[in-house]
């Protein structure tokens, strides 16, 4: 596990989680209901985006304008934020480790195929996209290497997706018990259960009243093709198989 130097004094962290991960994986609706916990104080917005700076300068150990994005809390709230990237980028765990080495994750997994084609899907809305899927599936290579540190924040439709290799690069910093995965299926399927999951692990009360509700559900104009999903589902499968023996899923239905 990675050591604080000591001779670095590291200033008193008033974010205790994150919701780190997958984008178009959840973490919408998980940052709704905290938002709304009378025990917790979420960030101003969700996807502060202050760990994938890589503008900020990390050597000052400043962390001023990240503590800007939270209201005072004079009654002792527990304090968190939801920006999805933190699980994906490169050198974010890290920094966020140097922030708070007792910081917990609550990371909420999708099904990386649909992950994938609802990520292409909201760049495309958002003007970023102008290639059709396959195309876009094609060219992700290419535009990581040409993008800075070789990863692209918007078209990496398939690199996100391995989720396997991201939970073994958190967990060379951080202790597996500061995280928690669950399924984005059964947050919407079973919320209540599955909250319940997430206030034991952040030490909290129970959510009441808990009733199945929708965040940023949208249709989509068109439906991925047959070609498309086998073409993810080969490439992601040695992940999957893997992140099913670090988590004991079974994640049969992510390759049907």
């Amino acid at each position: 596990m990675l050591k604080l130097p000591f001779f670095k004094k590291r200033p008193k962290p008033v974010v205790g989680f994150l919701v780190a991960g997958t984008q178009k994986g959840g973490t919408t609706a998980l940052h709704m209901w905290l938002k709304k916990h009378r025990q917790v104080m979420m960030a101003k917005r969700k996807e502060v985006h202050f760990f994938d700076n890589e503008k900020h300068d990390w050597k000052s150990r400043n962390y001023d304008p990240y503590h800007a994005y939270f209201k005072p809390n004079p009654r002792g709230k527990l304090v968190g934020e939801a920006t999805p990237i933190y699980m994906y980028w490169n050198g974010a765990v890290r920094r966020i480790f140097e922030y708070n080495p007792e910081m917990k994750f609550v990371i909420s997994l999708r099904d990386p195929v649909a992950r994938a084609y609802s990520h292409w899907n909201m760049e495309r809305d958002m003007k970023k996209e102008k290639l059709p899927f396959w195309e876009a599936l094609q060219a992700e290579e290419r535009r990581a290497r040409k993008a800075s540190p070789l990863q692209t924040r918007a078209f990496s439709y398939l690199d996100r997706g391995f989720y396997a290799r991201q939970l073994t690069d958190l967990w060379k910093i951080f202790p597996r018990e500061q995280t928690l995965v669950i399924r984005s299926s059964e947050l919407m399927g079973e919320p209540a259960a599955t909250l319940g999951k997430v206030t034991t692990f952040l030490g909290i009360r129970p959510f009441e009243n808990v009733e199945k509700e929708v965040f940023h559900a949208r249709p989509y104009v068109s439906r991925i093709s047959e070609r498309e999903r086998e073409f993810l589902k080969e490439r992601l499968a040695p992940d999957i198989r893997q992140l099913e023996k670090l988590l004991g899923w079974d994640c049969s239905d992510w390759l049907r």
